[in-house]
């Protein structure tokens, strides 16, 4: 890892060190010199394990948006390849092989997200563009690829990587499948390099052993200076993994995530964690952070505020994050309920029959992990119906308590909230 304490020549490693995103550096002065120089071309690779990316994909495309701003040039490289094999970094247990059709759909669904931080064009004129590794991956016979490519791997140093050594430490199976994928994302890194005169290959800090990876085998190859950067580990200051929440993860695709519950989920961000999230997450300027994250008491909401704003914004357009706000106040200061709020609909029939409270918080409007979570809520003052507490989470609730809208109003804690329409 390189001295990171040096002045930046460059805009882009000037505002990738102000902003938080620099955490290891095969190089960083190097590249400072090459970006100062001129543009530059780098990339971050996306598998498709899912039809959508979520938060926690976030600063990846943060970080390809800030190369696009400081005029280089970004590679969005989706994993049509490297899915297939599956990236054994930080999991304890192999992944789910998916097939080829659904690997497909997934980097169809994929696509819409980027769209919206991303100026995609012609790369000569510093547009981002999108690639899919199979296209090359999948060329190679089996023996091709391990005449050229092997001999410059050593089993030694594959053994000391954190995504291989984690698992043997803790005696957990790693397939010779998985364990491939190191020397695929490095011939992703060499590919490009060709291809593409990329020379930055990025991630978060649990992809630095595949990055230096690719960075070696360039060089082995004489393919010229290459270089890595990784970004930290980003966690709430609570400790929670960036992106996962007791309702599940927070996607970044509308039709699996509303802007609403968007919003909110920036709007519930930790005191903490209010300027490290708008330097991250948001294209604010760096001196209003300063002031909003210096706000005390009740203001510190109002950063919250603006910084689910912004973030909306940047993922769902003006129109929608206006929209959120809008109903986050009807619903929480205001009292009253808007259209914008997430709807769940459930079968007339079902709700007739009656269902118990913590079955509406938890199995139908998602409110609460679990049926004892729901239980616990409403002990302690933070479940309500229809603008009312409600005390006994075991207690049946049927359509005769529907509203004069012709819904259930079902609010958990004091940032949650969710109508559960029967059709």
């Amino acid at each position: 890892m390189s001295d990171q304490t040096f002045t930046p020549k460059s805009d882009l490693v000037r505002v990738l060190q102000e902003r938080g995103y620099v955490h290891q550096a095969t190089d960083l002065a190097g590249l400072d010199a090459k970006a100062a120089a001129g543009p530059i071309t780098g990339y971050i690779g996306f598998d498709a394990t899912a039809p959508s990316l979520h938060v926690g994909n976030l600063v990846g495309i943060m970080l390809l948006r800030r190369l696009q701003q400081t005029g280089h040039r970004p590679i969005v490289l989706m994993g049509g390849g490297t899915t297939k094999v599956g990236d054994p970094s930080g999991k304890d247990a192999t992944r789910q092989l998916l097939t080829e059709e659904t690997i497909g759909a997934n980097i169809e669904s994929i696509r819409r997200a980027f769209g919206s931080f991303l100026t995609f064009g012609e790369p000569v004129s510093g547009g981002a563009i999108m690639l899919n590794n199979a296209e090359w991956l999948e060329t190679y016979d089996y023996l091709g690829f391990l005449r050229e490519f092997g001999p410059h791997f050593t089993i030694n140093r594959m053994l000391t990587f954190d995504s291989v050594k984690l698992r043997l430490e803790r005696e957990q199976p790693l397939t010779f499948l998985e364990f491939n994928y190191m020397l695929m994302q490095a011939v992703d890194f060499a590919h490009l390099k060709t291809a593409n005169d990329c020379i930055l290959q990025m991630g978060g800090s649990d992809q630095w052993g595949n990055i230096v990876n690719g960075v070696e085998l360039i060089r082995r190859k004489g393919q010229g200076e290459a270089y890595g950067l990784t970004t930290p580990l980003i966690t709430t200051s609570s400790g929670a993994k960036m992106g996962k929440t007791a309702a599940g993860a927070m996607w970044l695709n509308a039709d699996m995530l509303s802007p609403y519950n968007y919003w909110q989920f920036w709007r519930n961000t930790e005191d903490a964690d209010v300027g490290k999230f708008l330097r991250l997450f948001t294209d604010m300027p760096l001196d209003e952070v300063a002031r909003l994250e210096a706000l005390q008491g009740s203001e510190i909401n109002d950063a919250k505020k603006t910084l689910a704003d912004e973030a909306t914004r940047l993922l769902h357009g003006a129109e929608a994050a206006i929209s959120a706000a809008g109903a986050a106040k009807a619903a929480f200061e205001e009292g009253r309920h808007s259209t914008d709020l997430p709807t769940v609909e459930i079968a007339r029939a079902r709700l007739e029959a009656g269902l118990t409270l913590a079955e509406l918080l938890s199995d139908v409007g998602g409110l609460a992990a679990s049926r004892s979570e729901a239980r616990r809520l409403a002990q302690g003052g933070g479940l309500r119906l229809n603008d009312v507490a409600e005390a006994d989470a075991q207690r049946t609730v049927t359509s005769a308590e529907l509203n004069a809208d012709g819904v259930l109003k079902l609010a958990a804690g004091k940032k949650k909230i969710v109508l559960i329409r029967p059709v």
